[in-house]
């Protein structure tokens, strides 16, 4: 693992392999490990003939942990994927975001057109535009004295992943709590750059594939099958969408 100073804070990242560029964000508490590497996604890109580029989103994994709100939201840790592209010598890059990740993939889409080769926005469906409810009670979960304290069900289970993925509590409820700038169905339908959609069917969370491909000139959507938003991320008929989406852009 590396490190780069993004506009002063420090990012950490993952660069492997060779070949066309992949840039991996992850979702919300989670870590380039967690997400990417112990999912099989780094390992099934690689073998592909990717060059596989993830890093920790600020406040977490390894990256610095940032205490106030206006050090987050979606506009401004797109920012870090542009100046990690830019540090790596990196013209432009297929993205790959899951949940958060998605939604910094999409600003990163909009105001970096020319960086993006591709998106694929994994976990976050129609609820992308119509926005995540109910952050308060997952910042109070991540600040409770103990997860026994935590009774809305939702919350409990943000709490349980970032307990287990040893994430800053702290940190995490500042990034949740930070001014969530909008992100319109005319805004995504603005994307011009080839777009598949990968959520589960049972995915609350996310929201449905094919309602946010509708937004999107061109979009491609994959549901999958008995998978919620916790399980899909590494679901093998993920991987296999995205590495044909990815080879059919790149043939193209």
């Amino acid at each position: 693992m590396r490190t780069f100073s993004s506009d002063g804070t420090e990012i950490a990242f993952l660069d492997q392999g060779e070949g066309e560029p992949v840039l991996l964000i992850h979702g919300f508490a989670s870590n380039i490990v967690t997400n990417w590497i112990d999912t099989g996604w780094v390992r099934a890109l690689t073998e592909a003939g990717y060059r596989v580029i993830a890093y920790d989103n600020r406040g977490h994994g390894r990256s610095e942990k940032l205490y106030r709100l206006e050090d987050y939201g979606a506009p401004l840790m797109a920012e870090d994927a542009c100046r990690l592209l830019d540090h790596l010598g990196v013209e432009r890059a297929h993205v790959l975001g899951y949940s958060m990740g998605a939604r910094i993939s999409a600003f990163l889409g909009l105001a970096h057109p020319d960086r993006v080769r591709s998106l694929v926005f994994g976990g976050l469906g129609i609820n992308m535009v119509r926005g995540l409810a109910g952050t308060g009670p997952i910042a109070h979960a991540l600040e409770a004295a103990s997860i026994d304290d935590v009774t809305n069900p939702t919350a409990r289970t943000f709490r349980s992943f970032a307990e287990q993925t040893g994430s800053d509590l702290n940190a995490l409820a500042t990034c949740i709590r930070s001014a969530r700038a909008p992100l319109t169905a005319d805004a995504v339908a603005m994307l011009r750059c080839p777009v598949l959609v990968v959520v589960g069917d049972r995915d609350v969370i996310g929201g449905s594939a094919d309602e946010l491909a509708a937004l999107i000139p061109g979009a491609k959507a994959v549901t999958l099958a008995n998978r919620d938003h916790m399980k899909a991320v590494g679901d093998r008929k993920f991987k296999a969408a995205v590495l044909d989406f990815f080879a059919a852009v790149d043939a193209g």
